[in-house]
């Protein structure tokens, strides 16, 4: 089954129209977080998400902009040395920013908060990345218990790839968090045919993407079009192989959401046009794992 277009607004240059768009179309999230569009994405994002009470809002905690340090800084949840760093994963702060997220896109409750690239925040040390991370969710536990959240993950930009986590330690980890039964519900990890290793993974059932897939996780793919560069790296021959008729830009959406275990795929469509061209991309028949295969395979011949 092919995976479903969701709004990303990290690159987005026109929030408000991009999240009527999005939704007029169908798509049911939205992907924002505090440090997004200088720190305005979710207030920008807030009018849309109160006039569609049924659109989903997924968000973060961990990046912060420097005005944003300032007030955690104010509000006695990170010292002015923390502050600096502009991430945290600090217990204080993940609950201050979970809190200020919900003022800021005008929602009761948040449909997903997720650990805004979590391997930043120890680099090289496994053990006590873990912990932190371990604190983060008994933190995030908490905001389900209270309603205030439904559930949480992590947005990962390389912690899969080099293995500073594996889904199967996030589970844990989430396991040790709760006491038991826990709401870990998702994992937004790059994926491309740039970067196309989770894919060739998933096409030989392993890696992060049959591991998600398999305790049920949503996985959001983050940068299917990797930062806009993707279509001017695909030409038309390799359009046609993966699926005659499509533009480039559609091509490589469609490889992304046939990819097993992707249920999002995230686009920061700021126009129209191309918001349509993506959409007609997943509303194609999936791709085959025989097809990604030869895809795959292509892309990493010499």
């Amino acid at each position: 089954m092919t995976a479903e277009l969701a709004l990303g607004t990290y690159r987005c240059r026109a929030i408000p129209e991009a999240a009527v768009r999005a939704a007029a179309s169908g798509a049911q999230w939205i992907d924002t977080a505090p440090n997004y569009a200088t720190g305005r994405a979710q207030e920008l994002l807030a009018p849309a998400l109160a006039a569609r009470p049924s659109l989903r809002i997924a968000t973060k905690a961990g990046y912060f902009t420097a005005a944003t340090g300032a007030d955690a800084v104010n509000a006695g949840v990170l010292t002015e040395d923390q502050a600096v760093t502009g991430h945290s994963l600090a217990p204080d702060y993940v609950r201050w920013q979970t809190g200020r997220n919900r003022a800021q896109l005008g929602r009761e409750r948040l449909d997903l908060v997720l650990l805004h690239n979590p391997e930043r925040a120890h680099p090289g040390d496994r053990p006590a990345l873990h912990r932190a991370m371990r604190e983060a969710f008994v933190v995030l536990e908490e905001a389900v218990a209270a309603g205030s959240a439904a559930g949480y993950g992590i947005a990962t930009w390389a912690g899969l790839e080099e293995e500073a986590f594996t889904v199967g330690e996030l589970l844990a980890l989430a396991a040790e968090a709760a006491g038991g039964q826990h709401h870990l519900v998702a994992v937004q990890m790059p994926v491309s045919l740039v970067m196309m290793t989770p894919i060739a993974q998933a096409l030989h059932g392993r890696g992060p993407l049959p591991a998600a897939a398999g305790a049920g996780l949503r996985v959001m793919a983050s940068a299917p079009l990797h930062g806009g560069e993707l279509p001017g790296m695909v030409d038309q021959e390799l359009a046609d192989l993966i699926r005659p008729g499509l533009t480039p830009a559609q091509a490589c959406v469609l490889a992304v959401a046939s990819c097993p275990g992707v249920t999002d795929v995230l686009l920061a469509a700021s126009g129209a046009p191309h918001w349509r061209e993506a959409a007609e991309a997943v509303d194609q028949p999936s791709l085959t794992a025989a097809k990604l295969r030869e895809i795959t395979g292509v892309l990493a011949s010499p």
